[in-house]
């Protein structure tokens, strides 16, 4: 009896400007792989189907436990994260492609620094001076710290960004994200501080005014944070501080 084994379709790319090919793999079968462990595997052993030496494949791949976020790529179609992608749960061959809306660096990673950038866009940190001691923060109440979450979750897997269809290069749309985040540290006692401006970074262009509330995002989350949640309620306080603008300026 032939040993069983796993078909594998890779999109390969040299980078950015280079023409992508697909490159066929076989591996040989193990219960409860995941996608992960199929390209260290391939890594280990980089021969194509064809009996062909290759190149290993270039992928992000930290944690391996669904909290780096760092693993993320299209699936069979859908954006998914590698390390939890069990591969007893797709059809063969199982094709393997980059993100799509992120500049490609090699083969399967992509740069995402654009989220990066638009985190710092909305200032989504806590600040402090870090000189001398401020003493004790103010204090978290038990139903902040449950309504806030949530939304602390989100690993910047990008996964959102990449199934919204708002988030191009065109829109220069921030991403629910950054959004999300904003929110996080809106919320935030010592955070607030920065409140309006991260209000007033998300009313320009490429802000929150160009969601479409498609609901994508929320849907494909793999840390189920309530992005259009936080999308709603950012977008009413920053309708609500540009009327407060509007009449002190």
């Amino acid at each position: 009896m032939a040993e069983r084994t796993i078909k594998i379709e890779i999109k390969r790319q040299k980078d950015e400007n280079a023409s992508a090919t697909w490159e066929k793999f076989e591996i040989p079968y193990r219960p409860n792989m995941n996608v992960t462990s199929a390209l260290m595997e391939i890594a280990a052993n980089p021969v194509n189907a064809e009996g062909a030496a290759t190149s290993p494949i270039t992928y992000d791949s930290n944690c391996l436990e669904e909290i780096c976020g760092s693993c993320t790529m299209v699936i069979n179609g859908k954006a998914r994260m590698a390390c939890s992608a069990l591969i007893d749960k797709f059809e063969q061959p199982l094709k393997l492609e980059p993100l799509t809306k992120f500049p490609v660096v090699r083969d399967l990673m992509v740069d995402r620094s654009v989220l990066f950038e638009n985190l710092k866009r909305v200032q989504a940190w806590v600040p402090i001076d870090g000189t001398y001691s401020l003493g004790e923060g103010p204090r978290q109440s038990p139903q902040l710290q449950e309504e806030l979450y949530p939304i602390s979750r989100c690993i910047s897997c990008c996964i959102c960004m990449e199934v919204c269809p708002q988030f191009n290069v065109s829109t220069g749309f921030v991403g629910a994200a950054s959004i999300a985040q904003a929110k996080l540290f809106n919320e935030n006692p010592t955070g607030k501080v920065l409140k309006e401006d991260r209000l007033r970074a998300l009313m320009g262009d490429g802000g929150i005014q160009d969601c479409s509330y498609a609901q994508n995002c929320v849907n494909a989350c793999p840390k189920e944070v309530p992005l259009t949640r936080a999308i709603s309620d950012v977008n009413r306080d920053a309708l609500l501080q540009g009327v407060k603008d509007f009449f002190t300026r």
